[in-house]
């Protein structure tokens, strides 16, 4: 049986599961659950295996990473179903059997940021019915060329501070200044240094080598739910051609760009983030039905 990952988690409504990218945590999502349980969902953060209290996975592969995630999602269904049935009997002539109109199509909202982005398609790939709308921000569908040169060299530049001694902070020091774009609220870029800081270096190094291995072009046309791409203007890890191609393989998909901001969209610009999404859910939500 696959463990459910640890999570943070706030509010009550149609669930929202945000998943961080190879630098973060839950904590990567915290203005996100806030504001998205202020405005009427039950906004949950995982930890992905091996991130904060989640305990690792062996194999360390995207179809382990998506079975953690599905485990996650049939338990906060099953929580869903346990409130639907406890709830007192004040809809009418269907007491507790008439579902609202939010729980009709089934599944929850789910969010993938970077390499999170990545375990939601594999997710959306290997259980499409679990999810009922879909949200990929500063991702791509394929992770560069498969040439297994390209790749080790991309793991072995990312791993050499490693390798060199550095500290994961240290790193994050480095990094999350090139990451981020000139537009960028300096907060969110202390909140994004913290949360890389907090990774544990083993769970690094084998989410690249995983993240290497991730392609996912094939599946884009098979995406048949509402689907809202949001590219950072100043992305170069998935720049904004790169999304833009891509939601043009999805049938029906939205694409935003936000200015002045790099790939940390959700940390640099929070508040123009979750307008964003909370418009393209409000939209979503009237065509489902």
């Amino acid at each position: 049986m696959t463990p459910i990952p640890t999570f943070a988690t706030l509010g009550a409504g149609p669930t929202i599961l945000m998943l961080h990218g190879i630098g973060g945590g839950n904590l990567a999502f915290a203005p996100q659950v806030e504001t998205f349980a202020a405005s009427g969902y039950r906004a949950v953060a995982w930890d992905m295996p091996g991130y904060g209290h989640s305990a690792p996975i062996e194999p360390y592969t995207f179809k382990g990473l998506a079975q953690s995630c599905i485990a996650l999602i049939e338990g906060l269904l099953a929580s869903d179903d346990e409130r639907r049935r406890a709830a007192p009997r004040r809809e009418g002539p269907l007491g507790g059997q008439q579902r609202t109109r939010s729980d009709q199509r089934g599944g929850i909202i789910l969010l993938g940021h970077s390499m999170g982005g990545m375990v939601a398609q594999e997710v959306v790939a290997r259980r499409p019915e679990l999810v009922n709308r879909l949200i990929l921000c500063g991702t791509s569908p394929a992770f560069g060329k498969p040439d297994g040169d390209w790749q080790r060299d991309f793991v072995a530049q990312r791993t050499a501070p490693l390798d060199a001694g550095q500290s994961m902070a240290e790193m994050a020091d480095s990094l999350v200044p090139q990451m981020i774009g000139p537009g960028s609220l300096p907060e969110g870029v202390k909140l994004a240094t913290h949360c890389m800081a907090q990774v544990s270096p083993a769970t690094y190094r084998r989410a690249l080598q995983a993240l290497v291995t991730f392609d996912r072009k094939a599946n884009l046309p098979n995406i048949h739910v509402p689907t809202l791409l949001v590219a950072g203007e100043f992305d170069k890890n998935a720049p904004p051609a790169v999304m833009k191609k891509m939601a043009g393989q999805i049938a029906g998909s939205r694409y935003a760009e936000l200015a002045g901001v790099g790939h940390l969209q959700n940390l640099e610009a929070p508040d123009e983030f979750d307008a964003l999404v909370l418009d393209f859910l409000a939209s979503s939500h009237k065509n489902l039905h």
